[in-house]
């Protein structure tokens, strides 16, 4: 048996305040949360996907993606869908989040709009700086891998493969996206991206 919020080396711990807000009084070890969300996440994939989106701008504001969070994580937590108040060690302040998270969303705006990288790279650099705000308790790393999904669709291309794997356990494909993400952190986009069609 594993402990429910036992979280892998490299994630973020939930606060005592936030694993009160799980909604299931059935999840008691880890897996069952790991599938509850991962079905909650297929759910919203799913409605995310059927949304009538004609331009980038339709995904690319805050209100999109605080409500696809909450699709994402709104049967499993309560406090899905709003912005984390609990500081981090990784992250920006918690009070930075409503402005730095919009302003994240303009930018990338801006970058589909006058074309200032490929398709590919603007979905990769909205994934790494959305997990660089770290907005929400829990699910970033998620919410912006199905975000990216979403723009680089709606943009003509495919969706990305993330390594072909499972990232939520610890493993070597993990190792290899966090080790991705660093190097991101370092002005090199390019391990991310590969990683990204992996």
């Amino acid at each position: 048996m594993t402990d429910l919020f036992q979280e892998p080396e490299d994630a973020t711990p939930l606060e005592p305040s936030e694993r009160d807000g799980l909604l299931q009084s059935w999840i008691t070890i880890r897996s069952d949360l790991n599938e509850a969300e991962q079905e909650n996440i297929v759910k919203a994939a799913v409605w995310a996907r059927r949304r009538r989106v004609r331009e980038p701008i339709d995904l690319l504001n805050d209100n999109f993606a605080r409500m696809l969070h909450k699709r994402m994580f709104g049967e499993v937590w309560k406090w899905a869908g709003t912005y984390r108040q609990t500081e981090r060690n990784i992250g920006i302040d918690a009070y930075r989040i409503p402005a730095v998270t919009p302003e994240l969303l303009s930018d990338v705006c801006h970058w589909v709009e006058h074309r200032t990288y490929p398709s590919d790279e603007i979905a990769i650099r909205l994934h790494h700086r959305l997990v660089s705000i770290h907005p929400f308790p829990n699910g970033n790393g998620r919410h912006a891998r199905l975000l990216a999904d979403l723009l680089i669709e709606n943009l003509g291309g495919d969706s990305f493969s993330w390594g072909g794997g499972s990232l939520a356990d610890v493993g070597a494909l993990r190792a290899q996206y966090v080790a991705a993400l660093q190097a991101a952190d370092g002005h090199d986009i390019n391990p991310l991206l590969a990683f990204a069609r992996s």
